[in-house]
């Protein structure tokens, strides 16, 4: 079998789970991954006969695909901000919208450096990786309670050669400093309501950890209220708390923070048109 006709094969048994475009995309991410080779890889190579081994790999991702298994669990990486992550079921996916939420962190404080930053709810560590990348000198600390997911985000820190301290720690529970000492808090905190898991994708249910994504109906704000309490204390007056935020609670969200004396408070909206982040300034 060539390569071509073992993509077309692929291609064909992904399509009734998948779009096309889907498909397309999840059998480039396959062969990357495999073998490293890029579509124009691909291209050069389509009528080279492909080894029994590497069809059966490839067969073998299929059918992990086909049972709503995300791709980057099957090979565990994923790429985020340019970065290549490892990635497993012990942490969340890194997200296209997260990366927006780099974007406006990096845009904000372009040609600042030695800048202290805190990523509370780290996860696999992909903010606190992207933002040591791109803020020149700074020193990124990472908070996060699960053990196994700890071991997955320094990892990564060591594999990207970037200063992340990557530290345990429950968000719920954290003690503010005496003095303040970060220039940037940032946090993707779990915030997907329990009444909202029909509303889920089946590889995101099955597949990914249910205590990074959902909070009580009955306290929808339960992390963004702890974190606005903490950074209140530990960022330096006038600098910006980031957070990702459920779209259905967004109003509730600006009015917590405006009760807890967080001052401009913006919310935006994310590619989509979802309001997907807030940004708020710590009084003087």
């Amino acid at each position: 079998m060539t390569l071509g006709q073992s993509i077309a094969d692929a291609r064909k048994r992904l399509v009734p789970h998948y779009s096309e475009g889907e498909a397309r995309a999840l059998v480039r991410e396959i062969l990357f991954r495999i073998k490293g080779w890029t579509p124009v890889d691909i291209a050069v190579k389509t009528d080279e006969p492909l080894s029994g081994f590497i069809q059966s790999k490839i067969s073998d991702a299929v059918d992990r695909l086909l049972l709503d298994e995300p791709v980057q669990y099957i090979f565990r990486r994923a790429s985020f901000y340019g970065l290549d992550f490892t990635v497993t079921p012990d942490v969340l996916i890194p997200r296209p919208e997260t990366a927006e939420l780099v974007d406006i962190i990096v845009d904000d404080l372009r040609g600042l450096t030695d800048l202290r930053v805190a990523d509370l709810c780290t996860g696999s560590g992909c903010i606190a990786c992207a933002l040591a990348r791109n803020l020149p000198f700074s020193r990124v600390t990472a908070l996060e309670l699960s053990e196994p997911a700890i071991a997955v985000a320094r990892d990564n820190a060591s594999q990207l050669k970037v200063d992340v301290d990557v530290r345990r720690a429950d968000v719920l529970a954290l003690t503010p400093p005496d003095d303040p000492v970060f220039d940037v808090i940032v946090s993707n905190p779990p915030y997907i309501a329990m009444s909202e898991r029909p509303s889920v994708d089946a590889n995101v249910l099955l597949y990914e950890p249910h205590s990074a994504l959902f909070v009580p109906d009955n306290d929808p704000l339960l992390f963004y209220e702890a974190i606005g309490r903490y950074a209140l204390r530990a960022l330096i007056p006038g600098r910006s708390l980031y957070l990702e935020i459920n779209p259905l609670h967004a109003d509730a969200l600006r009015h917590m923070l405006e009760s807890q004396g967080w001052n401009e408070i913006d919310l935006r909206r994310d590619t989509s048109g979802k309001l997907r982040f807030a940004i708020a300034v710590r009084p003087s």
